[in-house]
């Protein structure tokens, strides 16, 4: 007669409960480097050049369509609520041109670094993969005939994968700091155009591991817009309240055109990143980005 015996319990990598709950963080946060470097390495990136923005900002012919709606069906809507829309679609219509500005320039630099002579695919254009300013660099990048990367995050609002990422490079976070270590590590450039909190937060993260050093590698720092975010920050204002050193102003630089922060990127990055040959016998060429221990 055969023994009872209880059903085999799963193995704990595929324990859906345990990987789920509170004990099995550490092995999701694994998961969120571990797998986006094994398909890096598959992909074979090198580097990247970010760029952040608002995700709310339309292309050119979509925010005009959408003020041209407003003020066709205004009929029905009170005096108050009309002005808030009109003058919201209406600063919908000025931003646009930072959409456009960002696909050019992500076009722009795509195509120069398609181009660079090496094993490895150099200064890939990354986005937060969602809307936007995200959308059109993406746009811009797959427009060129490049790979495109997006790292996107689980949110409640406005966050989903743009069409125009490779898909092969399509990455889905759930852990803020895992995204941002993702964007920092294999970063050469970080292209900042106008934005809210996010977009502070990530300009802010960059130019503080720049200032204390936790970088292994010159990151170029391009601050897109200078009418808008000037009117937002006064960076002199650190420094004259002694809050920042005059040098830690250097860390970046304002545009105001894709022409001007192709050229800057450009010339910045073959200085600092394309030097060639190892320099010294046996070394290699790292296959990502490092920064320090």
């Amino acid at each position: 007669m055969t023994e009872p015996h209880l059903k085999s319990a799963p193995v704990a990598y595929e324990n859906e409960p345990f990987l789920s709950s509170p004990d099995g963080r550490v092995l999701r946060i694994l998961a969120e480097y571990q797998e986006p470097l094994a398909r890096f390495r598959r992909e074979q990136i090198q580097d990247t050049v970010v760029f952040f923005g608002s995700a709310r900002f339309h292309a050119s012919k979509d925010a005009a369509t959408n003020l041209a709606t407003i003020e066709k069906n205004s009929a029905g809507a009170s005096g108050a609520e009309l002005q808030t829309e009109l003058k919201r679609a209406q600063a919908g219509v000025d931003m646009a041109r930072y959409y456009e500005d960002a696909r050019k320039l992500a076009f722009m630099l795509t195509k120069w670094s398609i181009q660079i002579p090496a094993r490895r695919r150099r200064f890939v254009v990354t986005t937060g993969g969602g809307p936007g300013i995200m959308e059109a660099a993406n746009l811009g990048a797959h427009e060129a005939g490049g790979k495109t990367i997006g790292l996107n995050i689980q949110l409640p609002f406005e966050q989903y994968p743009n069409q125009y990422i490779t898909p092969s490079l399509n990455f889905q976070f759930h852990y803020f700091f895992m995204r941002k270590f993702w964007f920092a590590y294999l970063a050469k450039g970080l292209v900042i155009f106008p934005g809210g909190f996010g977009t502070m937060d990530e300009l802010f993260e960059i130019l503080t591991l720049a200032q204390t050093d936790k970088l292994a590698k010159k990151i170029l720092v391009i601050i897109y817009g200078s009418e808008y975010w000037k009117s937002i920050l006064n960076f002199q204002a650190f420094v004259d309240a002694g809050a920042v050193s005059p040098h830690d102003l250097d860390q970046f630089k304002f545009v105001d055109s894709p022409d001007e922060a192709f050229a800057f990127l450009r010339d910045g990055l073959t200085k600092y990143h394309l030097g060639g040959a190892p320099k010294k016998d046996g070394e290699v060429m790292p296959e990502i980005a490092k920064t320090r221990p």
